[in-house]
């Protein structure tokens, strides 16, 4: 027996150099950069829904072929673009007093989140039907921020761009999170059509059905549900007052402007009062004043004597002072006669404005922290009996948390209400991007809903989630119109969470199945040694 041991080759003169990575890498990243400037035009105040499929085909190409930490990077790119611009209002409320560190870390933090998705994605990438699974793990890096760290930042949620049009009647079928999963599965189609029509020697016709079907059946069944997405009053209406009173454009300067707030909303009240008396609105049966317009400490002569005066049962946003000192965040139900007769208080904080966590650490940043008492949380379901019905409450921040209003309609309410003082966050796009949550949630719990807000945009939207005359910016208005009362329960509230558990448990089951194959890979590769001898 003898044996031959091989060389090596070596490369000869005539071996091509290869290429430079550099300009393939920038030109990923420039795709993901432009994906998720896309992204951002696709949400309120533009009517541009349509965009976010194609963002996500952006990122989609953007990440073929890629591996984690590639992968983590383009989602980065993707992420930091989206969130500068999506939360750019931040700079409204705090710039002057703080500059760019809050807009900036803020926008950070979520595209980190991001990035790590998009890294998993590179997992599932090679796994049969892999525009469905990269879907599911960009729906988990969702549901993971929307609760942590200290509750969660659910702002920017891809549901959120679609305030109308194709995808928005799944929200009654699963809510935010099958409105989101449709969205990016759309997206991801599209993107693994263009780089399989792409493909060196072009593809095979098999080869695109997979692509086809995750691009056109999302869009293709939310238009098969219009039909089904009800509007009509199923247990009578109510003609419903909204009290806009205004408040100055002055970011943290509205800490000082408690008074002033309140003293627009009393006068606003007072004219609407005239006009209800000079028959130029029709008597409203419930009148609504928007998030924090008034406070509260023990018994309020002033509003007692409004309410008297409406004859009419009132919801007021207040911060209410407790017999112990602390003061919560509140929807207070005023009888004509009678005074408060309950209330419902925030059960989502806004992290470092209605408590600071961390205190220790915050202090390093900010000035306001021993000058800020921590508001107390409220529990649920948050309904109010007023106005002969049930009525659910979701008040500002919450109305980008699913599980609210969710309560709220499974515990019998009729009608939502989402009270906002968006007044600290100056003229940009913060207002209109909260309004589009509110029309998501119309049509996912088959509800209308009242939008009181203390200096707009005030609105009362149908279940179909369309508005009618919504109010300007940093006016004085009032807004009376009727609304349906409705009873039926939608599919996405009678599964409730359950949607997105199903959708995560995918996601999860995907990533493990991902990581096994390649681990079996990696052993499979070790385990053959190259053949170094011959008989």
């Amino acid at each position: 027996m003898s044996a031959t041991a091989t060389q090596p080759e070596t490369p000869t003169s005539g071996t091509p150099p290869r290429a430079n990575p550099w300009p393939a890498r920038l030109g990923r990243i420039a795709l993901a950069v432009a994906a998720g400037l896309v992204l951002y035009l696709s949400f309120a105040p533009r009517p541009l829904w349509w965009l976010a499929p194609f963002a996500f085909a952006g990122l989609a190409v953007a990440l073929h072929g890629r591996r984690f930490w590639s992968g983590l990077g383009v989602g980065f790119a993707f992420g930091l673009t989206f969130f500068l611009t999506h939360l750019r209002w931040i700079q409204d409320f705090l710039g002057d007093d703080f500059g760019a560190a809050p807009w900036l870390a803020l926008s950070a933090l979520m595209a980190l989140f991001l990035a790590l998705a998009c890294g998993l994605m590179t997992l599932v990438a090679t796994l049969p039907a892999a525009p469905v699974w990269m879907a599911l793990v960009f729906l988990l890096h969702e549901t993971v921020r929307g609760r942590f760290p200290i509750n969660g930042f659910p702002w920017g949620r891809t549901a959120f761009s679609q305030p109308e049009g194709a995808y928005l009647p799944l929200a009654a079928i699963g809510g935010a999170p099958l409105v989101g999963f449709a969205v990016v599965v759309t997206g991801f189609g599209l993107g693994a059509l263009v780089v399989r029509l792409a493909a060196h020697g072009g593809p095979r016709p098999r080869a695109l059905a997979v692509p086809v079907l995750c691009a056109l059946l999302p869009a293709g069944a939310g238009l098969a549900l219009w039909p089904t997405i009800g509007t009509d009053a199923e247990s009578g209406s109510r003609t419903v007052a909204i009290v806009q009173g205004n408040a100055p454009d002055a970011g943290l300067g509205l800490l000082g402007q408690t008074r002033t707030i309140r003293a627009n909303h009393i006068a606003q009240t007072e004219r609407l009062i005239a006009d209800i008396r000079s028959g130029a609105v029709p008597k409203p049966d419930l009148v609504v004043w928007p998030e924090t317009a008034t406070d509260v400490r023990g018994d309020d002569p002033v509003i007692d004597r409004l309410v008297d005066e409406l004859d009419t049962p009132a919801l007021i946003g207040a911060k209410y002072r407790l017999p112990t000192g602390r003061t919560q965040n509140t929807v207070v139900a005023w009888e004509p006669g009678t005074g408060q007769d309950g209330r419902y208080a925030k059960q989502e904080l806004v992290p470092f404005a209605e408590y600071v966590p961390l205190r220790s650490l915050a202090r390093l940043f900010t000035p306001f922290v021993d000058d800020t008492g921590d508001m107390q949380e409220g529990t649920g379901p948050a309904n109010l009996d007023v106005a002969d019905t049930s009525v659910g409450v979701a008040i500002c921040y919450e109305a980008a948390y699913d599980y609210v209003s969710r309560e709220a309609t499974a515990a019998g309410a009729r009608l939502l209400t989402v009270p906002t003082n968006n007044a600290w966050y100056g003229p940009g796009e913060m207002s209109y991007q909260q309004l589009a949550m509110s029309r998501l949630r119309a049509v996912e719990h088959g509800r209308a809903v009242v939008v009181p807000a203390t200096s707009g945009v005030s609105a009362l939207v149908a279940p179909d989630g369309t508005v009618d005359r919504p109010t300007q910016l940093y006016t004085a208005a009032t807004l009376v119109g009727t609304v349906p009362l409705r009873e039926q329960t939608t599919l996405s509230d009678r599964l409730g969470a359950w949607t997105e558990y199903v959708l995560v448990g995918g996601a999860l089951a995907a990533l493990l199945t991902g990581i096994g194959l390649r681990l079996r890979t990696r052993r499979t590769r070790a385990g053959q040694a190259p053949q170094t001898a011959t008989d």
